[in-house]
């Protein structure tokens, strides 16, 4: 697919996808408002006891769902990168346990992908000085952010972590879907969400329907990242 044509497709995707993208946007209010109440409490509570020790505790309680919300969020994030690779037009079924493991996946494929080039920009850190490790930080960090762009592909692929952390492989990817079209796709993308984040922060000033807004605003984004993501892969 040309880079149009993903975009396009991307843009009109959550809209084909209505059950899924309102039960995303209901649980991402829910989550920026247990989030936000948990931190006042967290906040209110500190350095007291008693009742105040047991608004920290709900304070606590109610961040730690909040994380669980933005997992399945995200795990669900992973499931459409895999509709978009087969190019399936209908969206994933909502499975709450299968989202969440989803995420955890994640994480530890983007802890991995950035854990190396930290270590070999640490050691080039103690053999070269100044602008040349500079250099080669920067470069390093780019093909990794790419081939951490690719690992999160191939576990959307085949939902194996094995595969995903076959950094070799990934690194081949990239060549394979075309670092042009890659960096292209990868730039517009931002410009987009950019543009469609500032606009619901925006609307998210008006009174009552500013937070629903802005649920279903961060929603969109991304399924509309994601299904962009997964027909970029999808010619690999």
């Amino acid at each position: 697919m040309n880079l149009g044509e993903i975009i396009s497709d991307a843009l009109s995707y959550p809209f084909q996808n209505m059950k899924a993208l309102l039960v995303y946007a209901i649980l991402g209010i829910i989550g920026g408002i247990i989030g936000g109440a948990s931190l006042l409490g967290i906040a209110t509570s500190v350095g007291t006891t008693g009742v105040n020790g047991m608004l920290a505790a709900a304070g606590t309680a109610g961040f730690i769902v909040m994380i669980i919300i933005f997992l399945l969020v995200d795990g669900y994030g992973l499931d459409i990168i895999k509709y978009g690779i087969e190019r399936r037009t209908e969206g994933p079924s909502v499975d709450f346990g299968r989202q969440v493991m989803n995420a955890l996946k994640l994480i530890v494929v983007g802890i991995v992908y950035y854990i190396v080039p930290v270590i070999l920009m640490f050691v080039l850190s103690l053999i070269f000085q100044g602008w040349i490790t500079a250099i080669i930080s920067i470069i390093l960090f780019i093909i990794f952010a790419l081939a951490q762009f690719m690992g999160k592909c191939r576990l959307a692929k085949s939902d194996s972590l094995g595969d995903a952390l076959a950094i070799g492989e990934a690194v081949g990817d990239i060549s394979r879907v075309g670092v042009g079209k890659l960096i292209a796709t990868i730039v517009v993308i931002a410009i987009i969400t950019i543009i469609l984040a500032i606009i619901a922060a925006f609307l998210s000033f008006i009174p009552i329907l500013g937070g629903i807004i802005l649920g279903l605003g961060s929603v969109y984004i991304v399924f509309f990242y994601n299904r962009a993501v997964g027909l970029l892969y999808s010619d690999v």
